[in-house]
């Protein structure tokens, strides 16, 4: 009877052994599987980790605050009735990035695209409306690469094409019938990002 306990006690050292010891090899086996997945993700050719990336967003402007297009002429030439109505209530749009490759020197190689819709019937100190009829598409597309400490080469390309009832003259006074907000143009520029904003992903693997 005596060998009773000591048996008891070295079955429940047995267990809890087992059971620590499953449970590290679990734990290990957890680390060893967070550490090679970046590396598995980082050396794939293409499409690698999150390879496409961006937001949308969607704004409102409270009336007397409405986007002025520059496409209506303000205030309206003397003795006119306005019927230009191209000040925007909501805007809609987001940016994308593209980056499809994740090895050799094209992983710094990526595409972009800006794109923005404005909605509104609206004439300053005349007409305030919830309506949203279509005004104009405004975009920039631009191939970029991205260099060491967060700096990036940027190629980009900027249109406004207008919609509706403004893709063509209104036959009024007050409308310019202008090319949109800035037009089209395209630029060469540099940009750096800082404080984290944005993916460094591509800048870290200098």
């Amino acid at each position: 009877m005596r060998g009773t306990p000591l048996k008891k006690t070295i079955f429940l050292l047995n267990a809890l052994l087992t059971v620590f010891a499953l449970t590290s090899k679990s734990q290990t086996a957890t680390v060893a599987t967070s550490h090679a997945s970046p590396t598995a993700e980082e050396s794939r050719t293409f499409f690698p980790h999150n390879w496409v990336r961006g937001y949308t967003d969607f704004e409102v402007a409270p009336s007397h605050n409405e986007p002025d297009l520059g496409r209506c002429a303000f205030p309206p030439p003397s003795g006119t009735t306005p019927t230009c109505t191209a000040y925007a209530r909501y805007l809609l749009g987001g940016y994308v990035e593209f980056q499809p490759f994740g090895r050799t020197a094209a992983r710094h190689f990526f595409l972009f695209f800006q794109p923005q819709f404005s909605f509104g019937r609206n004439i300053p100190q005349h007409l305030y409306t919830a309506s949203v009829l279509p005004i104009a598409y405004e975009r920039s597309i631009g191939i970029g690469f991205k260099l060491p400490k967060n700096f990036e080469l940027r190629a980009t390309q900027h249109q406004v094409d207008w919609l509706g009832r403004y893709s063509k003259s209104l036959g009024t006074a007050d409308d310019l019938h202008t090319h949109g907000p800035y037009g089209l143009y395209a630029t060469f520029g540099v940009r750096w990002s800082f404080g984290g904003y944005g993916s460094q992903q591509a800048s870290q693997n200098y």
